[in-house]
């Protein structure tokens, strides 16, 4: 990795130390893409979406996370044993097709569906403003990048400007957490 910061600069000569908390950054919001929904959760979604029409489970995954404008993205590991427990309670059937099986509600699913829409699943699931989980670690990110771009070209005077902002955001961001 070339260092491009002068002796005693930003960091000193350790531009991997900057690189270094990115990368811690980004793994830590990388655990926290999405929320996690209970299994009542999923099981709601999935037959609240069978109602509509028929789908195979990446299906089910993709319209939850679009519905839920990305904050809530369920596992494959959530969902198919949530479909299977479904068809064992006799609520949805599965068929065969093209090497995927195609689930849809049983009359017994569509009777425990019926007068529930299932709008209020996708209208607590989507952020409320600024996209949720998913919109604070790229803004994250874009932070780090900027405070890197200073530390490598920035004045001794931009650099410590750039410290300054960056100190007080953090207080702020704390400050947030702080309120009721």
């Amino acid at each position: 990795m070339h260092n491009s910061f002068p002796a005693g600069g930003f960091m000193g000569n350790n531009i991997d130390g900057v690189w270094q908390a990115v990368e811690e950054l980004r793994s830590k919001f990388e655990k926290r893409s999405g929320t996690r929904a209970g299994r009542g959760e999923v099981r709601s979604a999935v037959l609240a979406l069978l109602a509509e029409r028929p789908m195979h489970g990446y299906q089910i995954i993709h319209e939850i996370e679009e519905r839920s404008g990305g904050s809530w993205k369920p596992s494959a590991g959530s969902v198919y044993p949530t479909l299977q427990l479904l068809a064992d309670e006799g609520l949805i059937s599965a068929e065969e097709s093209n090497g995927r099986k195609i689930y849809s509600l049983t009359e017994a699913g569509r009777e425990a569906v019926a007068g529930d829409d299932g709008s209020a699943l996708w209208e607590s699931a989507v952020p409320t403003s600024g996209g949720g989980f998913a919109a604070l670690p790229k803004a994250g990110m874009e932070l780090a990048q900027a405070a890197a771009q200073v530390g490598r070209t920035g004045s001794a005077k931009q650099v410590q400007e750039a410290v300054e902002v960056l100190n007080d955001a953090r207080r702020r961001l704390y400050s947030i957490l702080a309120q009721d």
